[in-house]
């Protein structure tokens, strides 16, 4: 249980939170600017030579859809498999379908027999493969957004907004650092500095929610408060994540001038889905009483994810920012919201998500990790994401009356990153922001530190606190 300190202590440690809050805003804003002003200094860098899809060959066959259904069945199978086992090891299963897909890619399958992959996986089906995966995850993220409860966000006052805006600027800030470093050999062909810095920020700070309340839930915790804290830290990790990832996408794909425009027009979508139609949903969704919703509603619904993610891309954001903003805004204990978790989860994480991690793996080259000093390089990169996740939420959950214990499982519960960190990262990839080879050493450190979180929040829970859920 979490310590509880009196009322009093309690006002004057969130007016304190709320002191450093503001503070900790305005310091991270002119530390970046002065990371920006040195980084814009630097030398132009070369462009990376590899190929981001991977080294698999085509088939020279015409018939695409045999090779695209069996490309599917290997990636199912083998990522039921691979998370099969990872889950018996105590892991989340995400994990071992990342792996599955790294597997099927150049970076294993293809080094040790490369006609068996270019049958498997060739490249020809690549842009196929690319299109499902982009389905499976906006699917996967308007599930995501089905399953965020805003009200959480209220009831858990300023202290928990000001823990999770401190876990996202300080690994936020240490990310801009580290791009100081690498911009010269890392970055891609189309990243500037100060887009490549930001992209390095925002994929530093990214929280998995998702992965972290299936954590939870299987060390049962969910329900405890440091289970709820940890879910609405995460949950406003991710909202505050997006909103960035939103802003750099469009500094990316825009000119200067036309940026202004994309941040604009992106505030004004997010008005306009919670000002105007998350209340016409909340008289909606009330009429459907116990009742699963009609085809005709479902339909409805489906269409309206469509037409989201087509503006969030029409507004030059990633589509998946519009199907998770319309899951967001529909009420997530309401009947309607169930239903549509029940139908599409399971298309979604089967079939279309195994999609993704293949893709994933297609793009995925360890090998270009190749030198000593490639692989220090990639350690500095887990201990930076680490350090800047863990003291970032430790202190300030200190600073709002958290025990250390407690403060030090909720940081490491904040350093979940799993398939939240591989969608930023492709996003990344597809704007040419960074390069194969940093793409791989951030794939690594997604898949590092989200496997690290268990074992080690098992050893900082009491054995007492363990038994007890």
């Amino acid at each position: 249980m979490l310590d509880t300190p009196p009322e009093d202590s309690r006002r004057a440690k969130t007016c304190q939170a709320g002191a450093l809050y503001a503070a900790m805003i305005v310091a991270t804003v002119a530390a970046f600017v002065i990371i920006r002003h040195f980084g814009e200094s630097q030398p132009g860098r070369p462009a990376p030579a590899a190929d981001s899809r991977g080294a698999a060959q085509p088939t020279g066959g015409n018939q695409l859809l045999p090779h695209v259904l069996i490309g599917l069945a290997a990636v199912v199978v083998a990522g039921r498999v691979v998370g099969g086992v990872f889950q018996y090891l105590g892991q989340p299963p995400v994990i071992g379908e990342v792996i599955a897909g790294i597997l099927l890619g150049p970076s294993c399958l293809g080094r040790i027999s490369p006609a068996a992959a270019a049958w498997v996986l060739p490249e020809a089906i690549v842009p196929i493969m690319g299109v499902l995966a982009q389905l499976g995850v906006i699917l996967y993220m308007f599930v995501v957004g089905l399953e965020l409860d805003i009200g959480l966000l209220r009831q858990q006052g300023r202290a928990i907004v000001a823990i999770s805006h401190a876990s996202i600027t300080a690994p936020f800030l240490l990310g801009a650092l580290l791009a100081l470093g690498v911009a010269p050999t890392l970055a891609g062909p189309h990243g500037q500095f100060t887009v490549f810095a930001l992209f390095l920020g925002v994929a530093m700070s990214i929280t998995a929610f998702p992965v972290l309340a299936r954590i939870l839930t299987d060390l049962g915790l969910s329900r405890t408060p440091l289970g709820v804290a940890a879910l609405t830290c995460a949950a406003t990790d991710d909202v505050t994540a997006w909103c960035l990832l939103a802003l750099v996408v469009g500094v990316a794909k825009s000119q200067i001038g036309a940026s202004f425009t994309v941040i604009v027009l992106t505030l004004v979508y997010i008005a306009a889905m919670f000002l105007v139609v998350r209340p016409m949903l909340l008289r909606l969704t009330p009429r459907a009483d116990d009742s699963p919703p009609t085809r005709g509603m479902f339909a409805a619904l489906l269409v309206g994810l469509l037409i989201s993610s087509l503006a969030t891309e029409w507004i030059g954001v990633h589509a998946i920012f519009g199907a998770f903003v319309l899951g967001a805004v529909i009420p997530h204990d309401s009947p309607v919201a169930k239903s549509l978790i029940e139908r599409v989860e399971d298309v979604a994480s089967v079939l279309f998500l195994p999609a993704f991690f293949a893709f994933t793996g297609m793009r995925t080259q360890i090998g270009l990790i190749s030198s000593a000093g490639g692989w220090l390089l990639c350690g500095a990169i887990i201990a930076v994401a680490t350090t800047g996740k863990f003291g970032g939420t430790l202190a300030a959950a200190r600073c709002t009356g958290f025990s250390w214990r407690d403060a030090a499982q909720l940081g490491v519960l904040m350093n979940t990153r799993g398939l939240m960190e591989l969608i930023v990262l492709n996003i990344g990839l597809d704007l040419e922001v960074i390069s194969p080879t940093l793409f791989a050493m951030m794939v690594v450190m997604a898949i590092v530190t989200t496997t690290a979180t268990t074992p080690v929040l098992k050893l900082l829970t009491p054995k007492r606190q363990a038994a007890t859920h």
